[in-house]
């Protein structure tokens, strides 16, 4: 098996792990002041994002199955900009939001 591929399931494995099990778990000790708290909701806040809009409409599902190597190491990245608070994850939430015509004007 080449390297690459190997990297890349290495990659899809960490994001799964990140937001099914670090990522929920972070929101669920009450540290977190953050607007989700589902390993779908990181899953889908972390695609949309690194596809620049609602996911579906650039990956086939399943999408873990269907990342590139860029796109895996870009979402875990991602993952750890959230984990540790460099990424903001309710700005994220919202454009997720925005791109699914799903976000309410708040005044």
């Amino acid at each position: 098996m080449k390297e690459e591929t190997v990297n890349r399931r290495n990659l899809v494995d960490a994001y799964l792990h990140l937001t099914k099990e670090v990522l929920p778990s972070l929101a669920k000790s009450g540290g977190q002041n953050w607007p989700v708290r589902e390993d779908h909701c990181f899953q889908r806040i972390v695609l949309d994002t690194i596809c620049s809009g609602v996911w579906y409409a650039y990956l086939d599902r399943p999408a873990y199955k269907n990342l590139t190597h860029e796109q895996a190491q870009r979402a875990v990245d991602l993952c750890h900009e959230i984990a540790s608070g460099r990424a903001d994850l309710k700005q994220l939430n919202n454009q997720s939001l925005i791109w699914r015509g799903k976000s309410r004007v708040r005044t």
